[in-house]
């Protein structure tokens, strides 16, 4: 009797306790099966979709306003949707597990919004690069990096160097952002560029890169692209056990001698992780190729003996004198995560390199000698420190995440310049301070449609400084410096973004942005040297851009992509104030009266998918770019010359003075042969022309047709890559009447007129992982020992190539 009791009593309290989880314990849990990592922002919706929440950060979300036998769905993009009731999630203790796609994590973009999305959602083209693409690309630089992605093209005026071209864009008509913090300053100019190559490759985690239009999300200087570089992140523990761990990694190359060496710390507690890189890199001076255009050569070049300048005769022409240089990269890390949806992220950065010779300017001719005894920059030098706080919420009204970003950065650079036998030498050093803020949203409003939006304040301080220095008396004196010193250049922007997802075959995105821009130069104490006709510039004027855009999936064979964008860039401080030497016999002065530019642009993409066995993505797109500002000739009181830095110069000024019209035709394919073997392949074809004074002339910034195809074998331990990358010719005709003034870093057609030969090269890549901790990786590169130069470039690419790595990853 006593026993049947007890029974009783234990049948009841459990049927209590069932109803009771079902009463007050009605907080889910979804997890991601095998890993049981939580998985924030999935949607939890009844049948008729009147009630609707979403997961937190840590997976977590009460589902107190369903009934018990309501039918819930549990929805997420990156996962395979599944459907039960509130009664059967109480028997798995409200833990439900999800299974992810076909489609992984690399195909989650976060530069298109600053906040994660299925890269198949977005109405533009954007190429994703991760860590082991990177570790098995071999990268010498972040130039190098962006290169190997098919789509983009790299032009180097020194070894130093790294200017990308995306889609007849360049320089300060792209946008570089570094863990989305922009890195264009106020004197990014229009000539080529190269700070990319002060982000180290080796902290990269992964790189996006947006083709066409980025302004309604990044402001100004986004008209051809956005190139975003996502860093490392600090690991953190599981359990109160600390973890420890070291990374090593060394590379060799035969080309230039490069001798690089990469270190990282990852020391994680279970709320702090700390993450430290350290690269070091050591070049030589660059050897060419033996076969390919005799105008390439470095024949001859200056050394300085007893207080002389003399030209000598270089006794192996093949070895690129003098272009070697080193660099130091730097990066600390910081991450404290005191809740699940909280995070706090602070990084450093530094990155220094040593003097290094500007290689075109070096073996630009005069006369039967070389102009230029000495053409150096000076370290170039870039420091980051950014912090950032990001919050998830499943109950605030305004947004289910937020980011705010404070960011401070410094740049330094400078030019050191001597003609050959002058005792002066030019030396002028630029220093910009950059301050800025950014507040970010994303709110989801319902199953379909999600909103974000968001604030960006950004400031720039310049600061230019200016000496000629006699080296034979040792003295030095004031001269006239780059940028007005003082100048500041602001910008204040609001901007939002909408996406509406119909369903799984239809996504449309749509945004706006309204930017302000004001600058200010005072040219006081240039005057002195230049007696302009104005003391003062200013600039303040406001922009509105915006973007629309579809993707479509009729079917699984095919996706549509559709996008329509205008884009602008305002004058900076390059453009408004400063004074230099532009290309041969030709000096820039300031200009006070300019307004910023604008691009109107739209691309179409086909994407055919037949059976994952071969894809091919097809792309076409048209930018006319209004009011550029460009370089056309002007007067300096009423003179078309003057002496600059020794040498009579005709007087030119940054002017909106031009349009541009520039199309293209993308194709991308892949073959997978089988699990192992595989084809990819990339090319581009790019046209444009822009107005000069009512003629239409080729644009500066379209590379020729450039692609390349590889065939990948991966299977095990071992990754082979035999591939060929190919550029065509630019003509006479087709070369731009600014290039044309640069005819000594071109080769020359049977007629003696400048052109840039077509190219292209053989290579191998081999990576080996012993353990999941240990690989090696080998290259051989231009296998043929082709002499080229790609298109632009005042430096002949390297020759024959072999490159050793290894790396050690905890």
């Amino acid at each position: 009797m006593q026993f049947k009791c007890n029974y009783r009593v234990v049948k009841l309290s459990l049927v209590l306790v069932f109803f009771l989880q079902l009463a007050v314990g009605q907080q889910a849990t979804v997890l991601e099966v095998e890993t049981n990592v939580p998985i924030p922002n999935v949607t939890i919706y009844n049948s008729d979709k009147t009630k609707v929440v979403y997961t937190n950060i840590n997976g977590k979300v009460s589902i107190d306003i369903f009934d018990a036998n309501e039918i819930l769905y549990f929805d997420n993009f990156l996962y395979k949707s599944i459907e039960t009731t509130k009664a059967e999630l109480a028997s798995t203790n409200f833990k439900i597990y999800l299974e992810p796609t076909v489609e992984s994590l690399t195909q989650i973009v976060l530069s298109a919004s600053k906040f994660e999305q299925r890269k198949r959602d977005i109405p533009q083209t954007i190429i994703s690069l991760d860590a082991k693409d990177i570790v098995f690309a071999n990268p010498q630089t972040s130039a190098d990096l962006l290169d190997n992605s098919g789509n983009i093209f790299i032009q180097k005026s020194q070894l130093g160097g790294g200017s990308p071209m995306i889609r007849g864009f360049s320089t300060n008509r792209l946008l570089i952002t570094v863990d989305g913090v922009r890195m264009n300053n106020a004197i990014f100019r229009g000539g080529n560029i190269q700070n990319v190559i002060s982000i180290d490759p080796l902290a990269v985690d992964h790189t996006e890169v947006t083709l066409g239009a980025g302004s309604v999300i990044y402001g100004s200087d986004a008209i051809g692209g956005v190139m975003s570089f996502y860093t490392k992140k600090p690991e953190l523990a599981q359990d109160e056990n600390p973890i420890l761990k070291a990374g090593l990694m060394t590379r060799f190359s035969t080309a230039n001698n490069e001798k690089t060496g990469h270190v990282d710390f990852n020391v994680g507690y279970e709320k702090w992780g700390f993450l430290t890189n350290v690269t070091y890199t050591d070049f030589d001076d660059l050897r060419m190729g033996s076969h390919g255009p005799v105008e390439y050569l470095r024949t001859a070049y200056v050394v300085r003996s007893n207080g002389q300048d003399i030209l000598v005769q270089n006794p192996d022409p093949e070895l690129q004198i003098p272009t070697g240089y080193d660099q130091i990269n730097l990066m600390q890390k910081i991450r404290y995560k005191p809740m699940e949806n909280l995070n706090f992220d602070l990084g450093l950065y530094f990155t220094t390199t040593s003097d290094f010779p500007r290689y075109d300017r070096l073996i630009r001719p005069d006369g039967d000698g070389l102009r230029s005894a000495e053409w150096d920059y000076g370290p170039q030098q870039w420091f980051m420190g950014n912090f950032q706080v990001t919050k998830q919420s499943s109950s605030s009204n305004l947004y289910d995440k937020f980011q705010a970003n404070a960011a401070y950065q410094n740049f330094k650079e400078s030019r050191i310049v001597r003609r050959f036998q002058s005792p002066l030498r030019e030396v002028r050093k630029e220093n910009v301070d950059v301050f800025s803020f950014n507040l970010d949203f994303e709110k989801r409003l319902t199953a379909k449609t999600s909103f974000s939006y968001g604030l960006e304040y950004v400031f720039n301080a310049v600061g230019s400084e200016s000496r000629e220095e006699d080296i034979i008396q040792g003295t030095s004196e004031p001269n006239v410096t780059r940028y007005p010193d003082g100048s500041t250049w602001q910008s204040a922007a609001a901007y939002a973004n909408f996406k509406y997802r119909a369903n799984p075959k239809f996504v449309f995105q749509s945004g706006l942005r309204y930017n302000q821009i004001s600058a200010r130069a005072n040219f006081d104490a240039n005057n002195a040297f230049l007696n302009l006709p104005f003391d003062t510039s200013e600039i303040n004027t406001g922009a509105l851009t915006g973007s629309a855009g579809i993707s479509w999936f009729p079917s699984e064979l095919i996706q549509w992509k559709f996008n329509l964008s205008t884009a602008f860039r305002a004058p900076n401080i390059d453009d408004l104030g400063k004074v230099f030497d532009s290309e041969p016999g030709s000096v820039v002065i300031p200009n006070n009266n300019l307004d910023a530019e604008y691009a109107y642009g739209g691309e179409l993409g086909l994407l055919l998918n037949f059976e994952n066995k071969v894809l091919l993505d097809l792309g076409t797109y048209y930018t006319f770019l209004d009011n550029a500002l460009i370089r056309r000739n002007a007067e300096l009181n009423g003179e078309t010359e003057i002496i600059y830095d020794g040498e009579l110069s005709t007087v030119q000024s940054v002017q909106n003075a031009s349009k541009a019209w520039i199309y293209g035709f993308e194709v991308g394919a892949e073959v997978n042969f089988s699990e192992a073997l595989k084809l990819r392949s990339q090319y581009n074809v790019i046209g444009g022309t822009e107005d000069n004074n009512g003629i239409e002339v080729p644009v500066r910034h379209v590379a020729p047709n450039f692609g390349r195809t590889h065939l990948i074998w991966n299977k095990n331990r071992l990754l082979l890559d035999a591939f060929v990358v190919y550029n065509n010719e630019l003509s006479f005709n087709q070369l731009a009447p600014s290039e044309l003034s640069k005819d000594y870093i071109y080769a020359k057609d049977d007629n003696g007129n400048p052109y840039s030969p077509s190219w292209y090269t053989l290579n191998l890549r081999s990576q080996y992982t012993f353990s999941e901790k240990f690989n090696v990786t080998l290259g051989l590169e231009n296998i043929t020992d082709q002499r080229y130069r790609p298109y632009s470039s005042g430096i002949a690419a390297p020759g024959r190539n072999f490159i050793i790595s290894a790396q050690y990853t905890p």
